[in-house]
């Protein structure tokens, strides 16, 4: 049992910025010679998320749209009461997503859908540097 951990490392724009990390994601897992076992891609933060979507721009734009409806940026928010730092919805929405996935590796490829991709979302209210966990476990 081997387990490999990669990072991957990227500059966002926030404002639900949504980018397709499925080839960095795949790259970690080809380079960690374990052909059998799990793929956990974490993103190190509380205001972004991790999922997977047919990446195109009109699920793109739902997407966006869909966050705006349940987490409105100009919503009021109990923690920019505390912070003062206009996040709130940030924070609702990468809850609402979750910080990570699992996604099976078998004979050293991971089995996503013909359109489906793994994305990073990063709903913050500025751009980041975000940091994305890619951990590998088997054999």
């Amino acid at each position: 049992m081997a387990t490999v951990t990669k990072k991957i490392k990227l500059k966002t724009k926030g404002n639900t910025d949504i980018i397709n990390i499925t080839p960095q994601v795949a790259e970690a897992v080809s380079s960690s010679g374990v052909t059998s076992g799990i793929v956990a891609v974490f993103v190190i933060g509380s205001t972004a998320g991790i999922t997977t979507i047919e990446y195109e721009p009109g699920l793109v734009r739902d997407l966006k749209d869909y966050f705006e409806k349940i987490a409105p940026v100009s919503g009021e928010y109990e923690h920019n009461l505390r912070w003062h730092d206009g996040n709130g919805y940030a924070h609702v929405r990468a809850s609402s997503v979750g910080q990570s996935i699992s996604v099976p590796l078998i004979d050293g490829e991971m089995p996503l859908g013909t359109w489906q991709q793994v994305i990073l979302i990063d709903f913050d209210n500025k751009a980041r540097a975000r940091e994305i966990i890619v951990q590998i476990v088997g054999d």
